[in-house]
């Protein structure tokens, strides 16, 4: 690589990542200063492409960063107005009474929103205060000073040989170069991963912990759509083989998000989310709700869910990783656009200070003490006992324990549990398969549930074929002599893409990868019992297409 040249374009801060925390730096940057020269690198084909839509937004970033946002036409269409919460059985539900709930679960003054939506118009907002923002340029390499600190980013390298190699015609991108470098590539981005491992910023914090959460947006008959109602249930069909549980929203134009999260943590082998997600929908309360309607779009991600005690040192020489690079999502309450948002500002703030000082490519200490000790530390503090009780003791208990817990310190501020830990990292805890029973799913009806091909393509997910896969295995030979025998190889089930397959050739298993399929949720980089797949971007502009909706 050493011979590679390339041009290097400077700036004060250079951003990785055009979601709510990368672009709610850029904007609070250009509001402190508007010389200061900002950019934002998206390797999505546009802003928003790569956001899975439809979230619960609690708009106090959003309060903070642009006060007068209504004015300015943000789309925070759909104010929440009816919020449900249900314990799934087979055949029926039991609601669960709001009242004996904490307030911080109370959905109250939020919006069900699109969050590519809300950033495409962020983007806008950047942009007319003059920040620079670069679409389908993926960031592919950091670039390293002398002293070891974080310089900048390499961007834009289109082209590659399918082994990985600079041939003829390879554009070899350019080089942007920052006093600092903010990481806001979302769950495990693979910058981020590389920060961490380098400066070792994960000792003494308990491991990040992981779910996939799978989502279809539906247009349903009008008669049954309520525009702002919010549900959640847990329960079937999960049962005890893992945590999680689903939502559903309504947002307007008779559409609803219907989304499945299985926590990551998980034993059993033979489970299969994706599959678990469409059993869901089978339910007799969300059959009667789909019915008749039809699904228009699919897509999945991960998500932290480690909470306060497993976010990460944020900040290493010249660089800061910002909101879900560092897992700021509150489990209870399934939201994390928020912190990210708070999380942005707080890294501009410290920038700020720190370039008009004349300081560069230092530690942004100020950033980490007012994440930790503010608004989002406050926010995560309360809640972080739940995901380990879930974890250890199961849903009832959770249910139960957590909401003590959450009370206890809402009111005193003081936790009995203390802080508990979450133990093992999710790979680790998928145990063998001769250990449990393989799980009998029924087939996909082509109405309410969906194979996973069909549906991967409503993601509109795309890749050229000929450029190097970006699912990297440190062992060819590990999925089929290791991962088969001992797990039956659950790259085949829990990948919600179909991405990796199992085949016989020549009368043996061969294990392929379609890379072509991948939605960039990443679960394979976190899930692999073996920890032999990297996920590493692909070139600017592929993957998932969200839509404009």
């Amino acid at each position: 690589m050493a011979e590679i040249e390339r041009e290097a374009m400077e700036y004060d801060v250079v951003i990785v990542g055009a979601g709510p925390a990368g672009l709610s730096a850029a904007i609070r940057l250009k509001q402190l200063n508007a010389d200061l020269d900002v950019v934002v690198l998206e390797k999505g084909s546009e802003v928003g492409a790569h956001i899975l839509s439809g979230a619960v937004l609690d708009p106090v970033g959003l309060n903070k960063l642009i006060p007068d946002w209504k004015e300015k036409g943000a789309p925070l269409n759909v104010p929440v107005k009816e919020d449900n919460f249900y314990m799934l059985g087979e055949a029926g539900e039991i609601r669960i009474p709001n009242a004996p709930m904490p307030p911080l679960m109370n959905n109250h003054g939020n919006y069900i929103v699109s969050m590519g939506n809300v950033c495409r118009w962020m983007a806008e907002q950047a942009e007319e205060l003059g920040v620079e923002i670069f679409p389908g340029m993926a960031c592919s390499e950091l670039v390293y000073g002398d002293n070891g600190e974080v310089k900048g980013v390499v961007a834009g390298v289109f082209g590659l040989e399918a082994d990985g190699s600079y041939g003829e015609n390879t554009e070899p991108g350019m080089e942007l170069h920052g006093k600092y470098v903010f990481l806001s590539e979302g769950v495990r981005g693979s910058l981020a991963k590389e920060v961490i491992a380098k400066y070792d910023l994960q000792q003494g914090k308990e491991p990040q912990k992981f779910g996939v959460g799978m989502k279809e947006i539906w247009e349903i008959d009008p008669a049954k759509h309520n525009e702002g109602e919010v549900t959640h249930t847990m329960g079937w069909p999960l049962g005890s083989n893992a945590g999680g549980g689903s939502f559903v929203y309504h947002l307007d134009n008779n559409q609803v998000y219907v989304g499945f999260v299985v926590h990551l943590n998980y034993k059993n082998p033979h489970l299969f989310p994706y599959m678990e997600f469409q059993r869901f929908k089978h339910h007799p309360k969300i059959a009667e709700l789909l019915k008749g309607g039809k699904r228009v779009a699919y897509g999945a991600r991960a998500i932290s869910e480690g909470g306060y005690q497993s976010m990460p040192k944020m900040v290493a020489p010249g660089v800061a990783l910002l909101g879900c690079s560092v897992g700021m999502v509150n489990v209870p309450r399934i939201k994390g656009n928020h912190n990210a948002m708070l999380s942005g500002m707080a890294a501009a703030e410290a920038a700020y200070a720190a370039i008009q000082d004349g300081r560069a490519s230092d530690e942004l200490n100020d950033y980490e003490t007012e994440v930790r000790n503010g608004a989002i530390g406050k926010d995560l503090k309360k809640v972080r006992n739940v995901k380990p009780m879930w974890s250890k003791w199961g849903l009832t208990a959770s249910l139960a324990l957590g909401g003590f817990d959450m009370w206890c310190q809402t009111l005193t501020g003081f936790s009995l549990f203390g802080t508990l830990k979450h133990g093992k990292n999710d790979a680790d805890a998928t145990e063998s398969a001769d250990k449990h029973k393989p799980i009998d799913y029924p087939k996909p009806d082509g109405t309410l549930s969906f194979d996973r091909l069909t549906n991967v393509s409503f993601a509109a997910t795309n890749h050229e074929e000929s450029q190097p896969c970006h699912l990297r295995l440190a062992d060819p030979n590990l999925p089929i002599a290791t991962n088969l025998p001992k797990f039956d190889e659950p790259a085949q089930r829990y990948c919600p893409a179909g991405v990796y397959e199992v085949v016989e050739k020549d009368g043996k298993p061969e294990f392929v990868v379609n890379f072509q399929n991948c939605v960039h949720c990443k679960t394979c980089d976190i899930k692999d019992p073996s920890q032999n797949i990297t996920w590493v971007t692909p070139q600017g502009g592929d993957g998932p297409n969200y839509p404009n909706m």
